[in-house]
């Protein structure tokens, strides 16, 4: 049975360590990158399933992948969850208005995340199961 693969991009090497054994330890197969640049290499050569994405890295910020990302017809519906230090209101709504689907805040409380990414994951699937039919499924 194939994993689901996750993008985690974060310059922070503990932040980047710590998702990637959370994430692993509940049955996905982790991909770390460490800049935004890797990010979207990394996600237009094998595509994940889902990406975290610091908002602050050098080389391309994480809002500056979710834009590329939003623009490729290939990987445009990837879904994308911002993570970041930045916690006001107004930057929660740029990343959201740039298309992320999730924006969370650090230091992230993993059992959240985790919950956010196996939702996230799972709308996915439902959507995916059910476009079989007419009717598509937001369950």
């Amino acid at each position: 049975m194939k994993t689901t693969r996750i993008l985690v991009a974060d310059d922070d090497r503990d932040i980047l360590d710590l998702l990637s054994f959370l994430l692993t330890h509940a049955g996905y197969t982790v991909v770390g990158v460490s800049d935004g640049i890797a990010a979207i290499a990394a996600i237009e050569s094998n595509p994940p399933e889902l990406a975290i994405l610091d908002v602050m890295m050098p080389g391309l910020s994480g809002i500056e992948v979710l834009r590329r990302v939003r623009q490729n017809e290939s990987v445009k519906d990837l879904t994308i969850i911002l993570l970041t230090v930045l916690s006001s209101d107004s930057d929660a709504a740029a990343g959201l208005d740039a298309g992320a689907n999730e924006y969370v805040t650090k230091p992230p409380v993993l059992s959240e995340l985790l919950k956010t990414v196996q939702s996230n994951l799972a709308k996915k699937s439902n959507i995916r199961i059910s476009g079989a039919s007419s009717t598509p499924s937001y369950n």
